[in-house]
């Protein structure tokens, strides 16, 4: 396959599976490892494709809090709703990276079992839930924003899914679907940008001149993605809920283990 195809490929998985609770990062480590392709500057700039595209879809509402910080109260208490949801996942991140990179990246019995087990709570939680409590994103109590950060610290899992850490998180603290999903873009907005800071600190981060155009491809790629996806995929949770999803992880992590045993793969 030309790399360039394959870059492109690698750039809507990213950008579709990004805000989906179906774990991006497992998506593509499965995909890498089958086209034996793996470069970190790669993964990390695609990654960063995704996430400019959520920022530029809230860029109104990006503008108003920071515009509005030195006087509005309402933007003062967001931006402090993210900064204490986003602490927990800076330090497990600092704490645990490389361990997590080194050892559960390359386990897909690791990222199977998270596909299957995830999917089940996903369906419990769907099941159980009481009646929400909270019904704007922006209205999320700070001490519930601070236990969907501790939530999101199970996505340092490859085959959690940040977004579905987060979003089940939130409807267990009473946020209701689609303020539950939305509060989970907001908060990916500074998990990942410390993420992309955080791989340009400690791996040097270096775009060769060769790559520079495959790298282009897959950006692009992944910020149309997941541009396109976002906002279909709030309205579908807010009509249907995440059920479809947790099949699709129990389905795939099923699939995917039984795979991993028959090539006997680790």
């Amino acid at each position: 396959m030309p790399s360039t195809v394959q870059s492109a490929l690698l750039g809507i998985i990213q950008g579709l599976t990004e805000f989906l609770p179906v774990s991006s990062t497992a998506h593509l480590l499965i995909a890498q490892k089958l086209r034996g392709y793996d470069d970190p500057a790669f993964t990390t700039m695609i990654q960063l494709g995704s996430v400019l595209a959520v920022m530029w879809l809230y860029r109104a509402k990006l503008g108003a809090v920071i515009r509005g910080l030195p006087w509005d109260p309402d933007a003062r208490r967001f931006a402090l709703m993210l900064v204490v949801a986003v602490i927990p996942a800076v330090i497990g991140g600092l704490l645990f990276a490389d361990y997590v990179q080194s050892v559960l990246y390359e386990s897909l019995f690791v990222i199977a079992f998270a596909f299957i087990v995830g999917g089940v709570v996903m369906l419990l939680v769907e099941k159980h839930r009481s009646e929400p409590t909270v019904v704007s994103a922006d209205r999320t109590p700070v001490w519930r924003a601070m236990g969907i950060g501790v939530c999101q610290l199970l996505a340092l899992v490859p085959g959690v899914s940040r977004s579905g850490a987060t979003i089940v998180g939130g409807m267990v603290l009473g946020l209701d679907r689609a303020a539950a999903a939305e509060f989970s873009f907001f908060l990916a907005m500074p998990t990942m940008m410390a993420a992309f800071v955080y791989s340009l600190i400690s791996e040097g981060l270096m775009i060769p001149a060769d790559r520079v155009i495959e790298i282009a491809i897959g950006f692009v790629m992944a910020f149309i993605s997941a541009l396109l996806v976002v906002r279909p995929f709030l309205e579908f949770a807010r009509r249907a809920g995440f059920v479809p999803f947790a099949w699709y992880r129990i389905g795939f992590g099923v699939v995917l283990l039984a795979g991993t045993i028959a090539a006997g793969w680790r």
